[in-house]
């Protein structure tokens, strides 16, 4: 059974899930409906983190297909438009511009990795149009004020949030085991280094006897680890964290596997609490210290446990934690266009969706506010757990107060010269 779910696992890591969506498929060329809604997506459908892309796109359509049976807004109906950006920050602009200008889409839904992100905020800064990034992580495309977009936003978990949460929570462990040596090892680029750096800043606040031995920075979608186990193996940290996600986690890990890594040190990941990333690989180790990305039980809420339900049976997986974001900020739109009767005007929605407190199945309460002053969410779930072999994969969850969480955002920003 193990060995059968890994292999579905790897197949939908390479983008086995657009079968799976295909029911709810909407044409990509524009009719002449007037009436229609068009929203461009660029995101990566190809590749190792293909799933990215695919769990982003079901959740729209997922969405927007509920919208439309419901009558639309205004009379309007919504349509997605998406577009494979391979991953390429290049590919991602020209996406972007040609979504707006070629094919007609009056919103954006940035579903792209943090680094594409950078270059569709870039050009969504010179072609005004409502724009909501869904799936960057990296604490800068909004906490730094000189990235201020008016008309675009970031529905989508910030770095610096998690980097909270996990100083708390690992410090705790750290200070109850006596973990002094540290390693991190993260994905070479700007997600990467910015979440490694901020989670080692609030740890070391909340622990000031941990001590970072090392370093290592294997590239993006590297094809083999082995350099990497071995170097970490020489070192013998006590402790380590890593930010590698999606395809690479799961290559990580399978390849640190065959090593008797995990056996050695205690590993804190941001990441193995994506359900179909931690069912990919073939013996996931018991105990890993993860960070929450999504689960169907949290928030436990009928509503969440329906659209993990639905969800799956569109997909043939369980959510990622793009998929919620990505249904997040359809529920945005969808508010903000009732508020304006259908109008895309990019200022007016921008002014209904600054500030808006929405009510929603995957806040830690009531609802998840955009935040005016930064244009990103908070209140969502932000707890770390502990990994076990079999569905559903994250247990035992420790949430973090996110009154702490903001308090201490604020001090980061301050020392950033962000606020």
């Amino acid at each position: 059974m193990s060995e059968n779910r890994g292999a579905i696992g790897r197949r939908m890591l390479l983008g086995g899930a657009a079968a799976g969506t295909a029911m709810l498929a909407m044409p990509h060329v524009a009719g002449a409906q007037a009436k229609v809604i068009r929203v461009g997506m660029p995101t990566t459908l190809s590749g190792r983190i293909a799933i990215l892309g695919t769990s982003s796109r079901t959740a729209i359509r997922y969405a927007f297909s509920r919208i439309n049976e419901a009558g639309g807004i205004g009379g309007r109906t919504l349509e997605v438009v998406d577009r494979d950006t391979k991953g390429r920050p290049d590919e991602a602009a020209k996406i972007t511009r040609d979504l707006i200008n070629n094919d007609g889409c009056e919103i954006l839904i940035d579903a792209e990795s943090s680094a594409g992100s950078f270059a569709v905020h870039e050009v969504v800064r010179d072609i005004p149009v409502l724009c909501l990034h869904t799936n960057s992580e990296t604490s800068s495309l909004t906490a730094d004020p000189k990235m201020l977009v008016k008309h675009a936003f970031r529905c989508a978990r910030q770095g610096v949030h998690d980097a909270v949460a996990g100083g708390v929570y690992a410090s705790a462990i750290s200070k109850e085991r006596g973990l002094k040596r540290w390693m991190t090892c993260s994905p070479d680029y700007a997600f990467g280094r910015d979440n490694t750096a901020e989670f080692l800043i609030f740890a070391k606040k909340f622990d000031p006897g941990i001590e970072v031995v090392d370093q290592i920075w294997p590239r993006l979608f590297a094809p083999d680890y082995t350099e990497n186990i071995t170097k970490i193996l020489q070192v013998k940290p006590q402790a380590m964290y890593s930010a590698l996600w999606g395809g690479d986690l799961v290559s990580f890990v399978e390849q640190a596997n065959l090593y008797r890594l995990f056996g050695n040190l205690t590993f804190f990941s941001s990441s193995l609490g994506d359900p179909p990333v931690a069912s990919a690989i073939k013996q996931l180790p018991q105990g890993i210290h993860t960070a929450y990305r999504y689960n169907r039980n949290y928030p436990a809420k009928p509503a969440n446990v329906a659209f993990a339900d639905d969800f799956t049976k569109l997909a043939k997986h369980e959510p990622t934690n793009w998929a919620w974001q990505n249904y997040v900020a359809c529920e945005f739109i969808a508010e903000a266009l009732r508020r304006t009767n259908g109008r895309t005007d990019p200022t007016a929605l921008s002014n209904e969706i600054s500030g808006m407190e929405l009510k929603t199945a995957f806040a830690v309460d009531e609802a998840i506010t955009m935040r005016a002053s930064d244009h990103t969410i908070i209140g969502y779930p932000v707890p770390w757990g502990i990994t076990i072999p079999a569905a559903p994969y994250v247990k035992d969850f420790v949430p973090v107060d996110w009154a702490q969480i903001l308090e201490m955002e604020q001090e980061w920003k301050k020392d950033k010269g962000f606020a």
